[in-house]
């Protein structure tokens, strides 16, 4: 595909049933930004008041006839729905309105599958596609999405129904399950591997704070400014784009503050509201992350009027994940789009802008109140001969005084558990 097929936007209708849906029409703004974020543009939208889905058509008789009409006057082939769709339903609209039915999951697998740049990342949503396309074998006119599970399987234009007879729908259908197993088993092999990363992090006894929140709340935005600020000459910056689910894979950076204290800051990939279960199930181990945190920092677009259901979106995805109990920083990203004063820290929460250095810092500081709080400050006596000790210190500790005595350094410091407890030799015991 050349550069310019590659960036053309395709015009679509968007549509949606507003008496089933809460806050109806930020669930449809969010659904053009899904649109959007796919390389698509909501160029119509219609509405369906029933109080309860047509089970045959999703829409009712009326509506689907509408559709068909609206989309061959304006030439549009592709209708993005707002909901989750059975097979049938579907199968139904498409013969009925001959054009192509995208539901809320297949968009966002689809949004999924052109993100995904690790081989992590790619054997998650190949398995949540796999897993959505299953059922779904003799529903597509397009072929839009099988396409895309089918090259991400590695297995060219997809598995759809051929007219070859249910021996070939089974077959097609156990070809599908035998690709989930298998890379099932390639993501297991490849978590082994982060498992024993994860346990070297814990064994060098540095704090795990993690970014979360909405999608394009500003999370890599923040990631990179303290990367900046406190990472390492050789910390790369994480992807950031003013879009949806700009990137899927978690990235870990180590920070060093000047008092020599260190960190752990990973950046996750962003929530959306109605978040497909199997793309939850599938980025479980990416979201491990969260889970397994000391610290939690929530950013949140607070520039948006509806923060606040953002915020009760990435709640319940927390939970959902089985994160609970740990400790929360809110973040309220985007002040200086606001008319909002910042950086403004109340309690737990911090009003910022995440390229404001000034507000960097105050989040910085309100990190370390909650993650160094267990900081021991002891007083160490240190042999000359053990001289590595001392210089260890030196780098990796917050020295507050040194004396040199007649029997070795004197090192008055702040210790984190791993260190107070591997140096508890040299204590000095008061008088």
């Amino acid at each position: 595909m050349s550069e310019t097929n590659a960036q053309k936007v395709q015009e679509v209708i968007i549509a949606g049933m507003s008496k089933t849906v809460a806050n109806y029409d930020y669930a449809m703004s969010e659904l053009e930004a899904l649109v959007a974020a796919n390389n698509m543009h909501a160029a119509l939208r219609i509405d369906q008041g029933l109080e309860k889905p047509n089970p045959a058509t999703f829409f009712g008789k009326g509506k689907v006839v509408e559709i068909k009409e609206v989309a061959a006057a304006n030439d549009l082939h592709i209708m993005v729905i707002n909901a989750d769709l059975t097979p049938s339903q579907v199968r139904n609209l498409e013969e009925q309105t001959d054009i192509q039915i995208i539901d809320r999951t297949g968009l966002i697998l689809e949004i999924f599958g052109n993100r995904a740049r690790s081989k992590e990342a790619k054997l998650q949503v190949k398995i949540a596609q796999l897993q959505y396309q299953l059922p779904r074998l003799r529903t597509s006119i397009s072929n839009r999405l099988d396409q895309q599970a089918g090259a991400a399987a590695g297995g060219g234009g997809g598995f759809t129904n051929r007219g070859a007879g249910e021996t070939q729908l089974e077959l097609n259908r156990r070809t599908i399950q035998d690709r989930i197993s298998h890379a099932k088993h390639e993501l297991k092999e490849l978590n082994k591997d982060e498992v024993v990363r994860r346990a070297q992090r814990d064994k060098a006894g540095l704090p795990n704070v993690a970014l979360v929140g909405y999608t394009n709340a500003g999370k890599s935005t923040t990631m990179n400014g303290l990367v900046k600020l406190f990472g390492k000459g050789e910390d790369k910056q994480v992807f950031e784009k003013d879009m949806l689910f700009a990137t899927l894979d978690t990235s870990i950076r180590q920070l060093t503050f000047p008092d020599n204290k260190q960190l752990l800051l990973s950046d996750t990939v962003g929530f959306v509201s109605d978040l497909p279960h199997n793309l939850i199930n599938a980025f479980r181990s990416t979201l491990a992350e969260a889970a397994n945190a000391d610290l939690l920092i929530q950013v949140i677009d607070y520039a948006d009027p509806h923060y606040k259901e953002m915020m009760a979106t990435t709640e319940k995805t927390l939970k959902e994940i089985g994160v609970h109990d740990v400790p929360m920083i809110y973040a309220f990203n985007k002040a200086d789009l606001t008319e909002a004063d910042y950086p403004n820290q109340q309690d737990d929460q911090l009003i910022y802008a995440a390229r404001d250095e000034a507000s960097l810092q105050a989040l910085t500081s309100m990190i370390k109140a909650k993650v160094f709080k267990n900081y021991v400050t002891t007083t160490l006596l240190i042999p000359f001969s053990d001289g590595d000790v001392v210089a260890y210190l030196n780098d990796h500790a917050n020295i507050l005084k040194t004396d040199y005595l007649a029997d070795g350094t004197q090192l008055t410091v702040e210790l984190n558990a791993v260190d107070a407890q591997r140096y508890e030799k040299y204590v000095v015991t008061p008088a």
